[in-house]
């Protein structure tokens, strides 16, 4: 797979004004935008934000191929550019906010509001779950983020974690209703995996959690299993190391639940290489059992696994039920998948 290949359909303050030739860029991920915003403003003199993904070509789920965005120009552009071409429906059910014209200019206003910019901001991903902006200011840059309605709040879920240990989450600068406004996280993910990765995150992930066990705080999963002696507390729900920065933090709450902790172990054993997973295993356990010695946390990790299969299949299928068509290409095999999963140990 040698890159992606674009198309943009483009929008423009007076009306729609068609589409490119198709465009090389140099990453793969579907998901990743920035570098389609600057070709486009190379090409077409005015800023840009991409609204949606609206179809792909070739390529292997999530990246290269040829992809057809529907693309929001931030002025009038150069039309000599641009071909006729079918506006895109201006609206379809289950469609974000972020997704719609118009969309990505509002986040930006409520942003600026909060923070003073020194430079243009830089639409770094959308997707059918989020909207990513980096927004440079003279204390660094911050990141701005929307969600769609059905995940948890991730302002609320951060305050949460950081009562117990401030660095293991960015910092809040303010967050709304699907909207959230954070520090900038130095380091980088944790990919590729190293085992110190694991002594550097999940020991302290698993005293949060022991801090936070008790009533549930945020919505409960779906899928309930043994205690095996720990305790229901705060889980992150997309627990692996490209949500772990090498800093020590971990980012991305929005699929936060409170469950079993044997859920987020599960989530990142299964994640890393054969050849690491019983080093994770290890470390996870012998946190559990420093601050619950009675617990049972390597029966939890067994019955975990296939618990793990059935959270994520019941995850993703809520997506399913609350994205447009067009963007289900991202999760739209992975309930058959997880359950196909789940099902094997037992067999």
């Amino acid at each position: 797979m040698t890159g992606r290949m674009v198309i943009a359909l483009v929008s423009a303050p007076s009306g729609f004004a068609g589409r490119t030739d198709p465009f090389p860029v140099p990453t793969l991920d579907w998901y990743h935008v920035e570098p389609v915003n600057e070709a486009l403003e190379a090409l077409l003199g005015v800023p840009t934000h991409v609204l949606r993904m609206i179809s792909t070509e070739g390529g292997e789920m999530p990246c290269g191929g040829l992809v057809t965005y529907h693309v929001e120009a931030l002025g009038e552009p150069d039309r000599t550019k641009l071909h006729p071409a079918d506006e895109p429906e201006a609206d379809a059910p289950h469609r974000a906010p972020f997704a719609r014209r118009g969309g990505p200019a509002d986040l930006l206003a409520w942003a600026d509001t909060l923070v003073e910019r020194t430079g243009p901001a830089a639409q770094v991903r959308t997707w059918n779950v989020s909207t990513v902006h980096r927004l440079p200011t003279a204390d660094g840059p911050v990141w701005l983020k929307e969600i769609p309605s059905f995940f948890a709040d991730e302002g609320e879920v951060i305050r949460m974690v950081a009562e117990h240990d401030p660095d293991l989450v960015p910092q809040v600068i303010a967050s709304a209703p699907q909207r959230i406004l954070l520090t900038d996280t130095a380091g980088h993910m944790c990919w590729p995996f190293e085992p110190e990765y694991a002594e550097l995150i999940l020991p302290r992930w698993v005293a949060v959690q022991n801090a936070l066990a008790g009533p549930p705080r945020v919505r409960p999963t779906a899928v309930p299993m043994p205690d095996f002696g720990l305790p229901d507390t705060l889980t992150h729900g997309d627990f692996h190391p490209g949500n772990w920065r090498t800093t020590g933090m971990i980012i991305d709450w929005s699929d936060a639940v409170w469950g079993h902790p044997a859920l987020d172990a599960c989530r990142v054993i299964a994640y890393c290489a054969p050849e690491f997973r019983d080093h994770l295993a290890r470390v996870w356990c012998e946190a559990w059992l420093t601050h619950r010695p009675d617990s049972r946390p390597w029966d939890a990790l067994e019955a975990g696994r296939r618990a793990s299969h059935l959270h994520t299949a019941v995850k993703c299928q809520l997506f399913l039920d609350n994205i447009e068509e067009s963007e289900r290409i991202y999760h739209r095999t992975v309930p058959e998948d997880e359950l196909r999963a789940a099902l094997r140990p037992v067999r």
